[in-house]
């Protein structure tokens, strides 16, 4: 679709002169466990100098009633509002090469359009690759790294093959990343995105472990490159709080021990369909915790 079509949905801002750049897409309001996409999204932007090329009309794409703007008041005086904002900045990594970030909400209307224009900014900047980033609830245990999952496009699954393959089938609610992928699919633009596997029981918590492995996995698949160091610190804090928690109840203990034991012999099933425990059964171990845990998350 040609640039001129889609020009009523985005404006580019500036042209950033970019060589090979890398899209990285983490959109929020999907499913982030342990806050893995969106803390390695703000680790990028709180570490990069980075600025807006690209701006999409949000009114086209976002319930307002349902992302509502944030109004600030001084002494009864209404100074501004602040809007949700569907963006696209470029930067630098750590090693000086060039990266795009598709940041904001991900839209409530008009998917088919949103990812065509997605597309049409890719194409125009002639992106080597695109990653997108997630985490979801998984069981798993916090005593083991955390694992990578991947999907991708029928044409990206040697990108695939470097995180973890997907044995069996699986039907799930879609995010829009899934529509990127099969659309960046039908272009010829390598595309994969990346889940970070969260223990379900601390899903509901921030796991900076979560985000430490997103940026490694970023970095093993498309050589983008940001110091992790400080999610790892923050990452060994975070297990030792777990841990704590964990051994003051033997239940939560015989859990995670079970959880080892299945992990340990299911290392070739990234998702770990088989053993992956139902809505209600997840939902009453996370209650239960976090309830233990005395709501503070």
């Amino acid at each position: 679709m040609a640039g001129e079509d889609l020009a009523p949905i985005y404006r580019v801002v500036r042209d950033a002169g970019l060589t090979d750049p890398v899209l990285i897409v983490a959109l929020d309001g999907w499913v982030d466990a342990g806050l893995g996409a969106s803390t390695a999204l703000q680790l990028i932007i709180d570490t990069a100098d980075t600025e807006v090329v690209a701006s999409f009309d949000t009114d086209r794409f976002i319930d307002q009633r349902a992302r509502r703007p944030v109004a600030r008041i001084v002494n009864g005086i209404t100074t501004e509002l602040v809007w949700p904002d569907l963006r696209v900045l470029a930067g630098q990594d750590d090693v000086g090469q060039d990266f795009l970030l598709l940041t904001g909400p991900e839209p409530d209307f008009h998917w088919h359009r949103f990812v065509a224009a997605v597309v049409d900014l890719a194409l125009q900047f002639e992106v080597r690759m695109v990653v997108g980033l997630g985490a979801f609830p998984a069981p798993a245990p916090h005593t083991r790294a955390i694992k990578l999952a991947a999907t991708a496009p029928e044409d990206s699954t040697d990108l695939i093959e470097r995180v973890g393959m997907v044995r069996g089938e699986i039907e799930v609610p879609a995010g829009i990343t899934f529509a990127i992928e099969l659309a960046m699919g039908d272009v010829g633009v390598p595309m994969l995105t990346l889940w970070a596997r969260v223990p379900h029981y601390v899903a509901a918590m921030a796991f900076p472990e979560a985000a430490a492995a997103l940026l490694q996995g970023l970095t093993h698949a498309s050589g983008i490159t940001f110091d992790t160091s400080s999610l790892r610190q923050a990452a060994d804090v975070s297990r030792r709080q777990v841990d704590e928690l964990i051994q003051a109840n033997p239940e939560h203990v015989a859990m995670v021990r079970s959880l080892e034991a299945t992990i340990d012999e299911s290392e070739g099933n990234p998702f770990g369909l088989e053993d992956l425990p139902s809505g209600d059964e997840l939902a009453a171990e996370l209650e239960q915790f976090l309830r233990d845990e005395g709501g503070n998350t």
